[in-house]
């Protein structure tokens, strides 16, 4: 009898025979033999910016005429009004769809479905096709205890339809209380991309910091010290360094962003902490008034000054953090709401795993309105290991780190309710570079759960999908769906799948074979939430033409900007 090997732990690295040996940190990254770091992204003249609902008192008045002076903004305004924005950026080339998100063709995943050879390309087993009678449904909920299946091997609980023994499914729905995953709905965009390398253009997060997306003390934050801040790079068109990521993976480097050193141990009053940082600015701007730093003006442009400025509002903004989060605690190990025995992790929980830690810290900084988006990578889905058993305990992981961002969105809004604020949605977009595909042998361990074995890179499988958490309802399709007895069904697919579960690049939208135009289909959604649409163009330019409208998933759930 053959012996099965026992499945890797979820941080083991991934050996692969057809791959050449690892060379590059990214290289590293996606076959899991180092795990993906967390990372604040923050412009070099605005990006130490606090938060005004915990201001103990502005600065004085010769300090913020000096700010105003040298062109520093001071006072961030907390995402810049927009929706917090999260990515995960999952390394190596994840199986998206098929065994987890549900799609088809251009009429939808129930009525124009995938062939039995197409489902069983994804990973997906004759008898695990959704539609057909499941006689065993998998408990899913908080406590794994309930079935929130429609008995077909579907589950529609977050609106966008999963595929009821999805891992991400199954993480996500092992945080998220049902009663908020009714304020979910999410769409699924089919995309090709590269496999196993990071040049696929596939991180938004500049676009969402063009679009407006700020933070109270950094704009952006991501998973690793990149210019993308993940393992992806970003479209060169949207690049501003100035908004380059700040890294930040662990509970101590959130704390760190407002850390004073010693001074608010020796000094316990907000008052002398301000009254010390003032004086540090006014004596270091008194120096810089006497440095010549021999800069020649270069198109008119004083460098000289530029750079005197840069340095004040340096000072200024050290300043500024420190008068306003003195005695304030943003540690997200210390919130009761993320970790604790009412917390969404367990202490045991958070301390056994540093992509807990690291979730928990990027999404304390942007749901809380500290930045305004962030990537959260993680290393290891190059996952074609000839089992299944790996796959579904990393799909596994990355829905628990998903499911947990959107469980803390809903009770961060709860929060902002009872103390009279205005409670903020959430959006969370989730993609791979590249994909994998099953030959249809099966891994009947119990990791394995009875489907197809990963056993190779498969660009054609590809896809990327985004969520979104709203307080005040789930949001709703532009374009009614279908409603059918007894399920949520109102999920939107952007673009579709051939029955042989490849993507359809044949009149189908620039995403499915352009990883730019995915990423511009994302910030024209991001865009279309806030009901902003209408300025698209003049952002980005016209990338879709009269394709627009169409390629808009909801309808809006804030108000546009005035």
């Amino acid at each position: 009898m053959a012996k099965r090997r026992q499945p890797l732990h979820p941080d083991a690295p991934l050996y692969h025979a057809d791959h050449p040996r690892p060379v590059t940190r990214r290289d590293f990254l996606r076959q899991g033999f180092i795990s993906g770091s967390g990372m604040v992204a923050g412009g070099a003249l605005l990006s130490l910016l606090g938060n005004p609902r915990l201001a103990q008192a502005t600065l004085s008045a010769d300090l913020l005429a000096m700010a105003s002076d040298a062109g520093c903004a001071l006072e961030g305004l907390g995402a810049g009004g927009k929706i917090p924005f999260i990515c995960f950026d999952l390394a190596g080339g994840a199986s998206m769809v098929g065994s987890n998100v549900l799609v088809g063709g251009r009429g939808g995943y129930m009525d124009d479905p995938l062939s039995t050879a197409g489902y069983s390309k994804m990973g997906v087993p004759g008898d695990m096709v959704p539609g057909i009678l499941d006689t065993n449904p998998p408990l899913n909920g908080p406590n794994q205890d309930t079935n929130t299946s429609n008995d077909d091997f579907t589950d529609t609980t977050l609106g966008l339809p999963f595929h009821s023994d999805s891992g991400f499914l199954r993480g996500i729905l092992g945080k998220l209380a049902l009663a908020n995953a009714t304020n979910v709905n999410g769409a699924v965009i089919p995309a090709r991309s590269d496999n196993d390398t990071a040049n696929n253009p596939h991180n938004p997060m500049y676009g969402i910091a063009r679009i407006g997306a700020d933070g109270e003390i950094v704009r952006l934050i991501g998973s690793r010290s990149s210019e993308s801040g993940g393992n992806s790079v970003a479209p060169a068109m949207l690049i501003n360094p100035e908004w380059r990521p700040t890294k930040v993976d662990r509970p101590s480097d959130v704390t760190g962003l407002v850390d004073t050193g010693d001074l608010t141990s020796v000094l316990s009053d907000p008052a002398d902490v301000r009254a010390v940082m003032e004086a540090t600015v006014r004596i270091s701007n008194a120096k810089l008034n006497k440095v010549d730093t021999l800069l020649p003006p270069i198109d008119g442009i004083d460098k000289d000054e530029v750079a005197r400025n840069l340095a004040r509002c340096g000072y200024l903004k050290s300043a500024d953090i420190a008068n306003r989060f003195v005695g304030v605690n943003i540690d997200p190990a210390l919130d009761p709401d993320i970790v604790g025995d009412a917390g969404i992790f367990s202490t045991a929980e958070f301390g056994s795993s540093g992509e807990f830690r690291k979730t928990a810290s990027v999404m304390k900084m942007v749901i809380d309105g500290y930045a305004g988006a962030g990537t959260i990578q993680m290393g290891g889905y190059d996952y074609h290991t000839g089992d299944r058993a790996v796959g579904e305990i990393r799909d596994l992981r990355a829905g628990i780190c998903i499911g947990a961002c959107l469980e803390y969105a809903a009770r961060r809004a709860a929060r902002d309710i009872s103390n009279g604020a205005i409670p903020k949605p959430l959006m969370i977009y989730v993609f791979s570079d590249g994909s994998v595909a099953s030959n249809g042998n099966l891994d009947n361990s119990e990791n394995g759960r009875g489907k197809g074995e990963w056993t190779g890179d498969n660009s054609s499988t590809a896809a990327s999908f985004f969520l979104v958490y709203n307080p005040g309802g789930a949001p709703i399709p532009v374009t009614p769906q279908p409603i059918l007895p007894s399920r949520r069904n109102d999920g939107v697919q952007i673009g579709s799948f051939r029955p042989d579960g490849s993507v359809e690049t044949v009149n189908a939208p620039l995403a499915a074979n352009d990883v730019n135009m995915l990423v511009q289909t994302v910030l024209l959604n991001y865009m279309a939430l806030h009901g902003d649409q209408g300025n698209y163009s003049s952002l980005f330019g016209n990338n879709f033409g009269s394709d627009l409208d169409s390629l808009i998933a909801f309808q809006p759930i804030v108000p546009p900007a005035t």
